[in-house]
């Protein structure tokens, strides 16, 4: 009985961290992704740089923007260097989830 019991746990605690894992490190990995792709030109808090014309990503005209579309708009922006253009999309939506947390 107590075998039954802590077999059920294991299970149980195994589901929920497989569940729980790759949404904890996908923030993870799209905070690292922005930083080493977009926080050069769109700076760490991601509001841009206006004298070199560089969009803030926190502007309200970005917040609009669905993810999809912003995620389309990471990768075809002619502006970005090739490593931005190659993004997954994945990686791209990664990103998108991160850009949105610096927005609130």
């Amino acid at each position: 009985m107590k075998t039954t019991k802590l077999v059920a746990l294991v299970t149980t605690l195994a589901v929920a961290l497989f569940i729980l894992i790759p949404s904890l490190s996908w923030a993870e990995d799209g905070a690292a992704l922005y930083k080493a792709k977009c926080a050069a030109c769109h700076g760490a808090d991601a509001t841009g740089k206006p004298a070199a014309k560089i969009p803030s990503l926190i502007a309200e005209d970005v917040k609009a923007k669905s993810d999809s579309d912003f995620a389309a708009t990471i990768t075809s922006t002619a502006k970005h260097p090739a490593g931005v253009k190659s993004l997954s999309a994945d990686d791209a939506k990664a990103i998108v989830t991160y850009i949105r947390t610096l927005q609130k």
